[in-house]
C-alpha cells in the first residue's frame, strides 16, 4: 500500500490499544484516522477477539502480538506504555488488573497515562460484571423502547447507537479530552467510557421533551420516532423508500406545493383544512402520503424534488450509498488500493486525515515496534521462542 504521509491533529501521540471487539477498536480507528500512532497488542498465537482479516476496525495502524497472560509479555507492554501518551482497553472490569497492566500498573510506569476503559455497563454498579451486547444496553437506558412503529415490538437499531455512538464516541471524545488536559500540565487519569452513560447522554433531547410534555411514553407516535406523518419513509411505487424530514413549515409547504399533495383522493379537503401539527390528523395525513408516494417510483420522487428544500431523500443501500453525487462530491466514502471504505471523520483545513495504513495482520509489526522500543534482534527472538510474542 501506497503509505499517506497526511499529518492528522492528533500526530505525534502514542496510543497503545489492547485488541477488544466492537466499541474498542472503533474508539482507536477514530484516534489512529486523527493521525495517531497506535499501536494494537494482539494475541500471540492468533485466534483474535472477533476480529477478521481485512477489518476496516483496525486500520491506520500496527500490530503486535503478545501473549499477556506471560510475565515477560505484561513486561513488553508496559514498556511500551512507559512511552505512550494513552493506552484504550475494552476489557470487563478487573482483567487487566489480573494481567497486570491496569491503571494502578500502567500509571506507576507512566504517570501522564490516558487509560481509557471501554464498556457496556460500566466500572461498577451491580451490573458491571455481566456480559451484555449492544440490544441489551439500550434496553435498560429506554433507547431501545424508543425505536420502533406504534403497537409493535423495538426494533435494534444495528449496533450504531450503542457500540459506536454511545460507546466508542465517548471513549475516543474523553481520551482527546483527558490527553489535552495532561498537555496544560494535569496527571494521567482514568477514562471510564460505558455505553450506558453515553447512550443515556445521547438521549438527552428526548428527556428534555418529555420533561415539558412534548413526548408521550409509547413508541412511534412522536414527531421524531416516526409518529408525525411528515417525518417517516415512504414506500414509492417500485417498493423502494424515499424518507421525509419535512418538519418546519416552510419545508413542509415546500413539499405539499412540489408533489400537489391533497389530503384526500378526491381533493375535496383542502391542506388548509388539516392542520398537520394535530396528532389527530396524523393518521389521515400518512395515509394520503402514503397514496401519493406511491404513485411514481423513488427515483422518480428524487428528480422531481432535487433541488428544492421540501427535505426528501431517497433511502438507499449500502451499495448505492457511496455513489451518490454528493457523497462522491465530498469524497465520504475512498477506496485506498480499492478496498471501498468510509472515510476518516471530520475535516481538518490544515492537519488532513487520510487512511494511511490497511488493517494488519496480528502480529505484523511486532519487529518493528519492539525494535522501536530498543529490544534488540536477540531478544526478540528469544521471545518468540518461547512464545511470548507472535
Amino acid at each position: 500500500m501506497t503509505r499517506v504521509t497526511n499529518q492528522g491533529p492528533l500526530t505525534g501521540v502514542r496510543v497503545i490499544e489492547l485488541a477488544g471487539i466492537g466499541p474498542g477498536p472503533f474508539a482507536a480507528m477514530m484516534l489512529a484516522d486523527l493521525g495517531a500512532d497506535v499501536v494494537r497488542v494482539d494475541r500471540a498465537g492468533g485466534g483474535g477477539f472477533g476480529s477478521f482479516p481485512g477489518d476496516l476496525l483496525n486500520r491506520n495502524r500496527r500490530s503486535i502480538a503478545v501473549d499477556l497472560k506471560q510475565a515477560a509479555g505484561r513486561d513488553l507492554v508496559l514498556a511500551l506504555v512507559t512511552d505512550a501518551d494513552a493506552l484504550v482497553e475494552g476489557f470487563r472490569p478487573g482483567v487487566t488488573e489480573r494481567l497486570g497492566l491496569g491503571p494502578d500498573d500502567c500509571l506507576a510506569a507512566n504517570r501522564r497515562l490516558v487509560y481509557g476503559r471501554m464498556t457496556g455497563w460500566g466500572q461498577d454498579g451491580p451490573l458491571a460484571q455481566r456480559a451484555g451486547h449492544d440490544i441489551d444496553y439500550l434496553a435498560l437506558t429506554g433507547a431501545l423502547h424508543g425505536v420502533g412503529r406504534a403497537g409493535e415490538r423495538p426494533v435494534p437499531p444495528m449496533n450504531l447507537l450503542g457500540d459506536f455512538g454511545g460507546g466508542a464516541m465517548m471513549l475516543a471524545l474523553g481520551v482527546v479530552s483527558a490527553l489535552y488536559a495532561v498537555r496544560a500540565g494535569a496527571s494521567g487519569q482514568v477514562v471510564d467510557a460505558a455505553i450506558v452513560d453515553g447512550v443515556s447522554l445521547l438521549a438527552t433531547q428526548i428527556h428534555a421533551l418529555r420533561g415539558v410534555g412534548l413526548w408521550q411514553d409509547r413508541r412511534g407516535v412522536n414527531l421524531l420516532d416516526g409518529g408525525a406523518p411528515f417525518y417517516d419513509t415512504y414506500e414509492c411505487a417500485d417498493g423502494r423508500y424515499v424518507a421525509v424530514g419535512a418538519l418546519e413549515p416552510q419545508f413542509y409547504a415546500e413539499l405539499v406545493r412540489r408533489t400537489g399533495f391533497r389530503p384526500d383522493p378526491d381533493g375535496a379537503t383542502d391542506q388548509d383544512d388539516m392542520d398537520r401539527n394535530d396528532p389527530a390528523n396524523w393518521p389521515a395525513l400518512r395515509a394520503a402520503w402514503a397514496r401519493l408516494f406511491r404513485t411514481h417510483t423513488r427515483d422518480e420522487w428524487t428528480e422531481l424534488l432535487a433541488d428544492t428544500d421540501a427535505c426528501v431523500a431517497p433511502v438507499l443501500d449500502w451499495a448505492e450509498a457511496p455513489e451518490h453525487p454528493h457523497l462522491r462530491a465530498r469524497e465520504v466514502f475512498v477506496a485506498p488500493d480499492g478496498v471501498r471504505q468510509p472515510a476518516p471523520a471530520p475535516r481538518f483545513s490544515a492537519t488532513p486525515t487520510a487512511v494511511r495504513r490497511p488493517p494488519p495482520g496480528p502480529g505484523e509489526h511486532t519487529d518493528e515496534v519492539l525494535a522501536e522500543a530498543g529490544v534488540d534482534a536477540d531478544r526478540i527472538a528469544a521471545l518468540r521462542d518461547a512464545g511470548v510474542i507472535g
